[in-house]
């Protein structure tokens, strides 16, 4: 083996290592910037609405989703550079983090309509409970703007 081969092997191996560092820093990363448990199941809040959108708020990823894709991105660099010696770590890491960033993109999804739907539901029902206050109101007249009972 030429001196110059060992040298590559060796600087290959380096690069290998850098890239996996940084595949794994990537992922400790996001992992971070996940919401914590607690931010997402105790809420302090008047009503539902502002359950819904502390909710929303504590459901956000920051820049969890970017650092996963660059974990994604070196770590593909990495597996068709077949730079690893075992990579089935850094592969399962990936899909579960990519598992947790689906859920928590769907539930915050679910909070922000339900923030929106929540209102325009209760001036809905708040117009039928009106309605139906006019409603009876009128039941209880008998067209001349009398009550049944003033008309006895």
């Amino acid at each position: 083996m030429s001196q110059s081969s060992f040298e590559d092997d060796d600087l290959f191996g380096e690069a290998a290592d850098e890239i996996r560092d940084d595949v794994e820093a990537d992922l400790a990363a996001a992992r971070e910037a996940l919401p914590e448990s607690d931010a997402i199941w105790t809420v302090e809040a008047d009503n539902t609405l502002g359950v819904l959108n502390s909710l929303g708020q504590a459901l956000d990823t920051g820049d969890a989703a970017e650092r996963l894709r660059d974990a994604k991105k070196w770590y593909a660099m990495g597996e068709r550079a077949d730079a690893f010696d075992d990579a089935d770590d850094l592969a399962t890491e990936i899909e579960d983090l990519e598992t947790i960033l689906e859920d928590v993109g769907t539930a915050h999804e679910h909070a922000n309509e339900l923030s929106s739907t929540v209102p325009e539901l209760r001036g809905a029902l708040d117009d039928a409970g009106e309605a139906a206050d006019g409603a009876d109101d009128a039941d209880a007249t008998d067209g001349s703007g009398e009550t049944e009972e003033a008309a006895e």
